[in-house]
């Protein structure tokens, strides 16, 4: 059988797996190995997969018998397996997914179907986020009307696993933000990634897409992710390089999978994405979060988004480039789903008069990380420490700036602070 009559024939199924019935792919490889003949097709495939990881070039003949391995699995759970986006071992799930879907993973075109599950089929979180919500507007930390980011932080500082959490990845990424000697961005990511994974939508997207109409408020929005550390190199990278990074990593494809797959633009759909699915879109864009392809916030007065790379000195890919750059900046699919969670209605041209208020601090050459300890010192007054506490009864912990035990809830103050300008 012809190499090409192959692919076509893996590709055409691609279209059929969301028909298919599926399983976990941990379960399913299990299950795979304790069969024979099942087991001596999976080798191969572990063989294929690791030549792509280590982009070894693979001969006429090998890249047959990778084609005819993955038919040759058939209707198997193992070929129709998919990972949930909050599973324990999601690593291994993926490594497995990408093992027997290797012929998908050949470059960014390429990537024909997300890993995850579809989120329709995942369970949902039953959260407390309105009841929060009610608490603090009868207080004094409802704050400022008009900053909603700030209010998103507060309601978020009243659960314990959204504090925690925030806390955690907040401590990490602040650690020698600005100076990637310092910056351990690998665990600044994974800090990233549980927090969005973990901590309910109710909150983090409340977080990550509040409605802003100054530039206090835009740069805290902005700040959220500690982009310091998380999204920003002392030099802008080439976006193919980002790309390449990312395609080595099982998780990061896997995310450029599912966002591929569920903002994917359409100009004939009426909410400019081909999966009608705004709230998919922006769950697969808040899982690029943290992965070496982390989007952010292009200034302290725009919504517009985008990666920190260049397309610059591509050449004869630079098409190819601008297209990667495009995904994030040039997405209609994900500017209208960000717009729709905003619960603002206007017009494109509407849209970028009235967020670009007075002068914008852009996030290039910006380095305005600030450390916890240094905000410490500015100590709340006593009855709002104790509003907190009634709702975040966590134990003690030592800063890790400062050395000092604080409470959580104490350190929940201060994390509001954490990524505001003084």
């Amino acid at each position: 059988m012809g190499l090409a009559l192959l692919l076509g024939l893996l590709l055409s199924r691609a279209g059929d797996l969301l028909a298919l019935p599926r399983s976990d792919c941990i379960a399913a490889e299990q299950l795979c190995l304790s069969d024979s003949t099942c087991n001596a097709t999976y080798r191969i495939l572990e063989h294929c997969a690791l030549a792509k990881t280590h982009i070894l070039p693979l001969d006429h003949d090998s890249r047959v018998r990778c084609l005819n391995a993955e038919l040759d699995l058939g209707n198997s759970s193992l070929l129709h397996c998919r990972c949930h986006r909050r599973m324990k071992r999601q690593e291994h799930c993926l490594r497995v997914f990408w093992t027997v879907h290797s012929s998908m993973a050949d470059g960014y075109f390429n990537l024909e179907t997300s890993p995850y599950e579809n989120p329709a089929n995942e369970e949902h979180w039953k959260t407390d986020y309105n009841k929060l919500a009610a608490l603090l507007s009868g207080s004094q930390l409802a704050g400022d009307a008009t900053n909603p980011c700030l209010k998103a932080t507060h309601v978020c500082n009243l659960s314990k696993k959204c504090v925690r959490l925030r806390t955690d990845y907040a401590s990490i990424c602040t650690r020698g933000a600005g100076s990637e000697d310092t910056c351990d961005r690998r665990k600044c990511h994974r800090g990233l990634r549980n927090f969005f994974e973990k901590v309910p939508e109710e909150f983090t997207k409340r977080i990550l897409f509040c409605p802003c109409q100054d530039e206090l408020c835009g740069e805290r929005r902005r700040k959220t992710i500690v982009p310091d550390c998380s999204f920003q190199y002392n030099t802008k990278p080439n976006c193919l390089w980002l790309l390449d990074f990312c395609l080595e990593d099982h998780i990061c494809k896997s995310r450029l999978a599912d966002f591929q797959q569920n903002c994917q633009p359409a100009d004939m759909s009426p909410d400019g994405c081909s999966q009608h699915n705004h709230a998919a879109c922006l769950q697969a864009y808040m899982g690029m979060i943290g992965t070496p392809m982390t989007p952010n916030y292009v200034s302290n007065s725009s919504v517009e988004v985008s990666l920190w790379c260049t397309c610059e000195s591509s050449g004869n890919q630079k098409e190819k480039c601008d297209q990667i750059l495009g995904m994030f900046e040039s997405n209609k699919c994900l500017e209208n789903a960000i717009w729709s969670q905003m619960h603002l209605k206007q017009t494109a041209p509407e849209r970028q008069e009235d967020l670009f208020y007075s002068s914008s601090l852009s996030f290039q050459g910006d380095s305005a990380s600030t450390s916890l300890a240094s905000e410490m010192s500015q100590v709340a007054e006593g009855k709002t420490q104790r509003d907190i506490s009634k709702h975040s009864s966590m134990p003690m912990a030592s800063s890790v700036y400062s050395g000092a035990a604080i409470s959580w809830p104490s350190l929940a103050l201060f994390l509001p602070l954490l990524l505001s300008p003084r």
